[in-house]
């Protein structure tokens, strides 16, 4: 639970004094979450290593897309703020901290909200994993909205569709990041080992 407790708490302490600084201070938040992140994975394991470094990816490219490409949502310097790409890898640990706090109970009584999250929850990979993560964000979206950070336009564009602030699916929508990384990060470990073997044996010769 320390983990857990100084993770959401830095997060917390990123977004409230993002509101208080100009672009050369979120710059700055940017730098220092990276460092952040990369002190946190310098004490996992090679596969949450690499889970998080895919959810960073595959959540950044998603941001870019309903962000800067297609406006569903905007930041409050109308960009993609330097620290939004490893916070999603801080966001990514918290969840894997929370879902080691309760290990040993049942996953499934954590959360169900939707019929979405219940099949996270019931069929997937790491179904504690999940609902850990579906916690922190739904908490970050409310706290993010709440101080001005990022806000969600009122329908989707170009659907007419009501959008909310924050929308109630947004958290389940996150775990997306979580099933891709769940299945490629093995697959990505694998592949880095075989290549330091190849490594190994050339050198040896």
């Amino acid at each position: 639970m320390t983990r857990l407790a100084a993770l959401v708490a830095y997060l917390a302490a990123l977004l409230l004094v993002d509101t208080q600084v100009a672009l050369p201070g979120q710059l700055a938040l940017g730098a220092l979450t990276w460092a952040v992140l990369a002190a946190v994975l310098g004490r996992e394991t090679a596969l949450v290593r690499a889970q998080t470094l895919v959810v960073v990816a595959v959540a950044t490219c998603g941001e870019i897309l309903g962000s800067i490409v297609w406006g569903v949502y905007t930041y409050r310097l109308e960009n993609l703020p330097s620290f939004v790409p490893p916070a999603h890898g801080l966001v990514y640990l918290a969840g894997v901290a929370l879902a080691r706090s309760v290990r040993g109970s049942e996953p499934r009584s954590l959360l169900v909200r939707g019929a979405l999250v219940a099949v996270y929850l019931l069929r997937g990979r790491a179904p504690a994993v999940y609902a850990g993560v579906f916690l922190v964000v739904a908490w970050l979206e409310l706290y993010g909205t709440a101080l001005g950070t990022w806000s969600w336009a009122a329908t989707i564009p170009g659907t007419g569709i009501p959008n909310g602030n924050p929308p109630s699916g947004v958290a389940a929508g996150y775990v997306w990041f979580d099933v891709v990384a769940l299945a490629l990060a093995p697959r990505l470990v694998a592949a880095w080992q075989r290549a330091r073997g190849r490594d190994f044996v050339a050198q040896s010769h």
